[in-house]
């Protein structure tokens, strides 16, 4: 599974670090980076909630 970005969307909340710093961190602008290839098998819950928080709905999940 992996998870995309839609870095023009982006907001800059911060819900997606918040909830998975292994998977997402921010520029210095706080716009999201994704920061894996392919999700982690134990990170997959965390990624899930990660794009349902998100107020921009600037990520996704594909390969589900």
């Amino acid at each position: 599974m992996k998870v995309e970005a839609d870095q023009d969307a982006c907001i800059a909340s911060g819900n997606c670090v918040m909830i998975s710093e292994d998977i997402f961190d921010q520029d210095d602008d706080g716009v999201v980076e994704v920061l894996v290839d392919e999700v982690p098998d134990d990170q997959i819950d965390k990624a899930r909630q990660a794009v349902k928080l998100c107020p921009a709905s600037a990520l996704k999940l594909t390969g589900e």
